[in-house]
């Protein structure tokens, strides 16, 4: 017997105008639709009802609030196509971050007058499988684009640190090595309380910060950041992730970046010291 129901979808966005008009697109497309104003009311939703759809916006007001949510959908029904609204263009540098989590960036307001077809003709061309049980080390290997895309937004927002002007290639260029020492690491794990190996990057690194005229605080602040951007990578993807795992892993990358800040201040300090000796005639 052919399924009958209307497939649902859950319709997330901070703007009552754009909900309303939305969900009458939508309605007018053959779908149900469920509101919610915020992320809150989202998660709360997600927690008790089921979906075929996800339609979030990616600003409410936070730049990962439609991440968020997307993350959620993927935990609690995976095989929901997931979509993500947003009003900004330029996206370059966001772009790979979102659509390592859901399967699609619509333009809105453009997108919204077709939204109904590109949702049927997602869904009958079928979604992909819901993805398998992956290792921490794989997640940070397929992600590191989009783990470094988010962490150049981070720093974008510390003037402190953009006052040294830098390109984003410039500014990151260490870190696709330092993705590869952690998925070595995380691969080929140390005994809890070995020295970490050296990284003969981390040095060039911190070499590196001195002479384009980076403070001891603003290479510290990067890190930090740093860490905050693969946490939230894993945070993206725990639905899989096997969770015996996750807590021995997030111990080997904390102390990895550790290891490799401690091994550029070194570097750092030795340099700023070099810099200043009295110069000979």
């Amino acid at each position: 017997m052919k399924d009958s129901r209307k497939p649902r979808v859950l319709l997330v966005d901070d703007e009552e105008m754009i909900r309303e008009t939305t969900t009458a697109i939508l309605e007018d497309g053959g779908f149900e639709v469920v509101e919610a104003g915020n992320v809150n009311s989202a998660l709360e939703i997600l927690t008790t009802q089921k979906f075929d759809v996800l339609v979030s916006d990616l600003h409410m007001p936070s730049t990962g609030d439609g991440l968020t949510v997307v993350s959620a959908m993927r935990h609690l029904n995976p095989e929901a196509l997931t979509l993500i609204l947003s009003g900004f263009p330029e996206m370059d540098r966001s772009a790979a971050a979102i659509l390592a989590q859901a399967d699609g960036i619509l333009l809105k307001p453009a997108a919204l007058q077709g939204l109904s077809e590109t949702i049927w003709a997602r869904l009958k061309s079928g979604k992909a499988a819901a993805p398998t049980v992956a290792t921490v080390a794989t997640i940070l290997e397929e992600g590191s684009d989009a783990t470094i895309a988010d962490w150049l937004q981070r720093v974008d927002r510390e003037p402190g640190i953009v006052s040294v002007r830098l390109d984003d290639n410039e500014r990151s260029s260490h870190l696709p090595q330092m993705f590869r020492d952690l998925v070595a690491r995380l691969r080929a794990p140390l005994e809890l309380g070995t020295r970490a190996f050296a990284s003969p990057a981390a040095v060039a690194h911190g070499v590196r910060r001195r002479k384009q005229g980076y403070t001891a605080a603003m290479i510290v602040e990067e890190s930090r950041m740093l860490q905050v951007s693969i946490f939230q990578t894993l945070q993206n993807n725990l639905f899989r992730v096997h969770f015996s795992t996750v807590l021995e892993s997030v111990m080997a990358i904390a102390d990895e970046v550790d290891s490799q800040l401690a091994q550029a201040m070194a570097a750092f300090i030795a340099e700023s010291s070099m810099d200043a000796l009295p110069s000979l005639a």
